[in-house]
């Protein structure tokens, strides 16, 4: 199993202006291709799918992406783009884990946390942070213990819980690092946040191989969870995946073919392979 895992970024139809954008706040950051559905950029050789989708969705805090900046003059750059038309959720400070943090939800409604550190001490630039709220909250550590279950070539480097001064529910989880197939991923509790939690404006992409793959992760990410269509699901914590061939882009890219391919899997749940590569 390769199975890269990347974050897709629902859009209200402006996926293209979104990518350029960042691709002006992120260093070392480029559009990779494009089409009318979606926009591929990379940063950092991190890759991310901006999705042209409709505005039935809000991006919220529950999911953001804590970003390494190893310099301050690349995070006060950064910073000061993201925030124009956007929202200070943390002031840009000092903090016990950081000389210099800040949380910032930019204008199209992503949420960043700029750090200033060593990539060394996270092992990549960009990690995605899932908090566990509401209906859910409280149970990040159980969420962990089954993603890591579930992906291949998967650990949990380390856990902090909330202790009886923190403010919050004692022995949840203030913080925690686990990889999935090689990707770091942050999670939290919050007993704190109200009114919002995962929804379809972030997904994990999730390439596959073979049909094989894409039957394993099917089954055991909608266990307890809930299938939707063209590849996507909610696992059982509320977390959105997009289980996809990797052999799509392939097929998409073909000029002679990528409208029948695109005719067939809207009508399909979970992707099958076979039909698509014999439409």
């Amino acid at each position: 199993m390769k199975n890269p895992i990347y974050p897709c970024l629902w859009f209200e139809g402006n996926a293209k202006e979104a990518a350029d954008f960042y691709c002006n706040v992120f260093k070392d950051t480029k559009i990779t291709d494009e089409n009318p559905i979606v926009v591929m950029f990379e940063s950092a050789g991190q890759k991310f799918m901006c999705l042209n989708g409709n505005p039935q969705f809000n991006m919220n805090p529950s999911i953001s992406f804590f970003v390494v900046c190893e310099t301050e003059e690349e995070l006060m750059k950064a910073w000061n783009i993201l925030i124009d038309g956007g929202s200070i959720l943390m002031a840009l400070d000092k903090y016990e884990w950081s000389e210099k943090y800040g949380w910032v939800q930019d204008k199209f409604g992503v949420n960043w946390q700029l750090s200033f550190g060593k990539l060394a001490d996270v092992g990549q630039k960009f990690t995605p942070t899932l908090m566990f709220t509401e209906n859910v909250h409280g149970k990040s550590e159980e969420a962990i213990n089954f993603y890591t279950s579930v992906f291949k070539n998967s650990d949990v480097v380390g856990i902090l819980r909330y202790a009886e001064d923190d403010h919050d529910v004692t022995g949840t989880i203030k913080h925690a690092q686990f990889k999935l197939n090689n990707n770091v991923f942050m999670t939290m509790d919050s007993g704190l946040a109200k009114g919002f939690g995962f929804n379809e404006t972030i997904s994990f992409v999730v390439e596959c191989e073979d049909q094989g793959e894409i039957d394993y992760f099917w089954e055991k990410l909608t266990e307890g969870g809930e299938e939707s269509m063209c590849g996507w699901l909610k696992d059982k914590y509320g977390v959105w995946w997009q289980i996809i061939p990797e052999i799509l882009k392939e097929l998409m890219s073909n000029p002679d073919k990528s409208q029948k391919v695109v005719e067939a899997f809207l009508k399909m749940k979970k992707f099958d392979i076979n039909t698509l590569v014999n439409v």
